[in-house]
């Protein structure tokens, strides 16, 4: 999915509104809904760009490590004292 805007242009429009500029002038002029903005601004609100990008990372990692976590507890091991071909077995005749 491509953003239209990246987290240093976000954090710009969120500085003009803590510096005084109307919300309404804001998205106006970049063509985002209110929504967007507020959204934003809950979520990057008070961020520096370096530590919006951190953000962004750790959002990535957790979500790679959330699949990892899913696959890996998605496929059945052997137990332990059976020999494989038995435990293929019960499997598929469950």
């Amino acid at each position: 999915m491509k953003k239209r805007f990246t987290e240093e242009q976000i954090i710009r429009m969120l500085k003009e509104q803590e510096n005084g500029k109307k919300a309404a002038d804001i998205v106006r002029e970049n063509n985002v809904s209110e929504q967007t903005f507020y959204r934003w601004k809950s979520k990057y609100g008070g961020l520096d760009v370096s530590e919006a990008k951190r953000l962004k990372q750790l959002e990535d990692e957790n979500r790679r490590l959330k699949v990892s976590v899913n696959t890996s507890a998605q496929i059945p091991s052997v137990p332990e004292g059976s020999t494989q071909a038995a435990w293929v077995r019960s499997v598929a005749i469950w």
